[in-house]
């Protein structure tokens, strides 16, 4: 179920970050990955890393709308606690308030800094939109914001905390 909506979200991203697929119709760097059965078990990590790697299925009215990848040391960044690996919502549910919640859901979950990035070119204006405007409600306005380059690229860096005290 998850891998339907991840390859999705792989297929949706290549149009932000301009990627083509492998020789193999797959989209990744390498043309080792012959299958999309391939490509899964890469994804498999997130399953079997039970007490660093968070995977969250979001659903609506109990059908699969999109997923979470929320990852603690030792995949974040030296002073993170948690990092937004990825986040992605099938476009039936979007604009709807959905993807804020299911942010916002995830986000209580668990107190400490926060570190998410996302594509800051100008093709994906929506997706920088819809994060500052989400971190910043969170947050009540307070929240970094930079551009950086990280493990993934030169990226839009957000960064946040929202322990007590």
């Amino acid at each position: 179920m998850a891998h339907g909506i991840t390859t999705c979200s792989v297929g949706e991203s290549s149009g932000v970050e301009r990627t083509c697929t492998n020789k193999h119709g797959i989209f990744e760097d390498s043309n080792d990955y012959r299958t999309l059965t391939d490509q899964y078990d890469v994804q498999k990590i997130w399953w079997e890393k039970p007490n660093c790697l968070y995977p969250f299925l979001i659903r609506v009215d109990n059908i699969p709308a999109g997923f979470a990848l929320i990852a603690t040391s030792p995949y974040c960044a030296k002073g993170i606690d948690y990092f937004v690996n990825d986040f992605f919502l099938l476009q039936p549910f979007r604009g709807k308030g959905i993807a804020e919640h299911s942010a916002t859901q995830v986000f209580d979950k668990w107190k400490g800094n926060w570190e998410l990035y996302t594509n800051p070119s100008e093709r994906n204006i929506t997706g920088q939109k819809f994060w500052r405007k989400t971190v910043s409600k969170y947050t009540k306005g307070k929240y970094e914001e930079e551009f950086g380059t990280t493990m993934d690229g030169y990226k839009l860096i957000f960064r946040f905390t929202n322990s007590n005290g």
